[in-house]
């Protein structure tokens, strides 16, 4: 027997459509624990990565005794899928249901105490998610994208009108097995892009920064037909199907996924908790944000998942007349 300290986490892949994703398991450094833990189906938003932060909220849920499958959609990161970075809602959704499947079959986690974690756009994942799936015990959505239209009016007439060119063109040069018109995720002024507010690239920066990474690694564009798309995708409607109790982190100053849209929706749900943060979109992954949101998703889930579920009390005796 040595005491050499089991890795923080190990790597894996699953099956979903005709690919495979790619997923980090983090297991909770415990001794042979008595009930084997919840598990956390974590990922990430519009265009992201898991590497870009994930593992920070990720080790916070694994101190705390919780097990995490953190992932990657078809077609970006470490999963396979050509065209590269390919941005389907429809792939994605795939990909979660395949993801929490894969967690309910891991034999060292409790598959009947699934929770969701979804960022961003992965927040709107988790929430449609959460909706088709009766059997997940809590979900968590982090500035969640909820409504397609709305966010859809975040960009300026004239970017959004270049924005469905380019897709058009994509759309188009498919069909002809031409290569894939490529639009930014996160744009400059007078770029073509998904996300343009002013906080947009400098919020994406420091995401990328406090990562490890630099902006010349991470590929900032995908195929420009998924903007047909987004605006039709209201993962909010979906709020009053939840039957678990679901957490809302909304920041206020949200330049991507407004809070007054999110708020509207979740005050649908059945079981749903809101906290709001005074912050933009990107400030929740670093900084003092970030240790507050830690802190209220781990209430959270002390609350409505314990990591250790409470003994059974023993009835007291009861006394018989004689």
């Amino acid at each position: 027997m040595t005491d050499t300290a089991p890795p923080a986490r190990r790597e894996l892949r699953f099956p979903s459509g005709t690919g495979t994703c790619h997923a980090w398991l983090y297991l909770p450094d415990t001794d042979a624990p008595a009930d084997p833990p919840p598990v956390l189906v974590m990922a990430h938003g519009l265009g992201a990565v898991k590497a870009l932060r994930l593992a920070a909220f990720a080790e916070y849920f694994q101190a705390a005794g919780y097990a995490c499958l953190v992932f990657d959609y078809r077609h970006f990161g470490d999963s396979d899928g050509q065209p590269r970075e390919l941005l389907s809602v429809r792939r994605q959704r795939e990909d979660w249901l395949a993801a929490v499947a894969c967690a309910r079959a891991l034999p060292e986690v409790n598959g009947d105490r699934v929770v969701l974690w979804g960022t961003s756009f992965g927040g709107g994942h988790a929430i449609t998610t959460a909706a088709a799936d009766p059997g997940v015990v809590a979900a968590i959505a982090q500035c969640p994208f909820t409504d397609g239209l709305v966010s859809a009016r975040q960009i300026s007439p004239r970017a959004l009108a270049r924005l469905v060119a380019a897709a058009a063109k994509d759309q188009l040069g498919r069909l002809f097995g031409r290569a894939p018109t490529r639009v930014k995720v996160a744009a400059r002024t007078g770029q073509v892009g998904l996300m343009d507010a002013a906080d947009v690239v400098d919020g994406v920066t420091g995401l990328l920064e406090a990562s490890g990474f630099t902006e010349a690694e991470y590929r900032n564009d995908v195929p420009a037909r998924v903007a047909m798309e987004i605006p039709f995708y209201a993962p909010g409607r979906r709020i009053p199907e939840v039957r678990c109790p679901i957490l809302f982190c909304v920041c206020d100053d949200d330049t991507v996924a407004p809070a007054a849209a999110t708020l509207r929706h979740a005050a649908r749900a059945r079981r749903g908790q809101v906290v709001r943060y005074p912050a933009g979109h990107f400030d929740i992954y670093v900084g003092p944000q970030f240790e507050k949101v830690i802190a209220d998703q781990l209430a959270f889930l002390r609350t409505h998942v314990p990591a250790t579920p409470p003994e059974p009390r023993n009835p007291e005796p009861v006394a018989l007349d004689r």
